[in-house]
């Protein structure tokens, strides 16, 4: 993908796989779907409970990274890492509603941060900086494929 091509497939709308290292011993990295918000040239956002164990790891590994893609043909994906950037301790509410209404329907954003109401002081806000990027599309390669089927 291009730079232009991988930033706005990161800001559509993809429930991500956030992955940061652990020093629990004998464990693999902590791999766990987030919703999360981008916009091409700025931070990535996740919001996570404070005590969370997600939470805990991202305060000692200082980074992390968020893998999304599309699983309808032909697939694609794009996966990026870095450094957290800042922490907002809580949420902020307009962050918070953000994220809702980018991921429910319009009549469903509303009841959820009612029901929810208590992840305001409850939840964090984690920004990061995208820095190293890796991507796939296999368009190229399905339609390369396609061509030589009989």
């Amino acid at each position: 993908m291009s730079n232009e091509e991988r930033e706005f497939f990161l800001a559509d709308v993809h429930v991500g796989v956030l992955g940061v290292a652990t020093a629990r011993n004998g464990h693999a990295p902590l791999l766990v779907p987030v919703w999360y918000r981008y916009t091409p040239g700025g931070d990535l956002v996740v919001q996570t409970g404070r005590e969370t164990v997600k939470a805990r790891l991202l305060r000692v590994a200082g980074r992390f990274s968020i893998c999304v893609q599309d699983e309808s043909p032909p697939y694609r994906y794009v996966s990026v890492e870095g450094p957290v950037t800042s922490v907002s301790d809580p949420v902020p509410p307009a962050e918070r509603e953000a994220m809702a209404y980018r991921y429910l329907d319009p009549g469903e954003a509303g009841p959820y941060l009612a029901a929810t109401v208590q992840q305001l002081t409850d939840d964090i806000a984690i920004r990061m900086r995208p820095q190293h990027w890796r991507t796939a599309n296999f368009a190229t390669f399905a339609a390369d494929f396609a061509g030589t089927v009989s």
